[in-house]
């Protein structure tokens, strides 16, 4: 599977990092040929709050999560002159064709694909790792720490890790990953890269080969 590379890559943007720092990373992708991506954050959180008492239905848990991604989503294309929203893979293309960078909302091309059971293992960490295998792009998971630790980065004795295979991911029991990005990147032959968002020069640093400032940490996932 596969389509026009105008995307370079995919730039997951964690719904922790909504508002500010979301509005901002987005604003700071201007011309550097990225699709992003939203996640859910505090809506999610509370269905998925709600659902730990009421037991909803798995597929309406799922696409209503999915549904706090085209919010947040909306919400800072709503801030950002820069961007545009986008509905369809064509419709990324023709955003990013004319200059723009496409933000993604989801919904309506997950429920047609439905790639995914539905699960609270599957996040927008999962759905942007499908949608870079689509493009052919780079994959990057940008959250509110620096990358992927031994345990809870506040936890005595947590470790940061600066690389790590995919199949090593999976024996984690919680990471700032979703639980199945790990088995989607070995099922793709693909690298992803977590960065705190927090910084969005650490972000461009990363994805543009004209700047070679890496001194910061950040985990690489392997999975080729």
């Amino acid at each position: 599977m596969g389509v026009i590379n105008i995307i370079k890559q995919v730039v997951k943007i964690g719904g922790s990092l909504f508002p500010d720092y979301a509005i901002e990373l987005a604003e700071q992708l201007n011309n550097t040929n990225s699709l992003i991506i939203l996640g859910g954050g505090e809506f999610a959180n509370l269905i998925r709050k709600y659902d730990s008492t009421q037991n909803f239905s798995s597929d309406v848990t799922h696409f209503t999560a999915i549904d706090c991604m085209d919010i947040i989503a909306k919400l800072v294309n709503d801030k950002v002159d820069s961007t545009k929203l986008a509905f369809s893979i064509d419709e990324i293309n023709e955003i990013s064709d004319e200059g723009f960078t496409p933000i993604f909302v989801v919904s309506d091309f997950l429920k047609k694909e439905d790639p995914f059971e539905c699960s609270w293992d599957v996040t927008s960490d999962s759905i942007a790792a499908y949608v870079a295998h689509i493009f052919n792009a780079n994959l990057f998971i940008v959250t509110n720490v620096n990358g992927i630790y031994t345990q809870e980065p506040k936890e005595p004795g947590s470790t940061f890790i600066s690389k790590i295979d995919a199949t090593k991911l999976l024996t984690f029991q919680e990471s700032s990953i979703d639980v199945m990005l790990p088995s989607l990147l070995l099922k793709f032959g693909t690298n992803c890269y977590v960065v705190n968002g927090k910084f969005p020069d650490r972000v461009l640093s990363l994805i543009d080969d004209n700047i070679n400032d890496y001194n910061f940490d950040y985990t690489q996932i392997t999975g080729d």
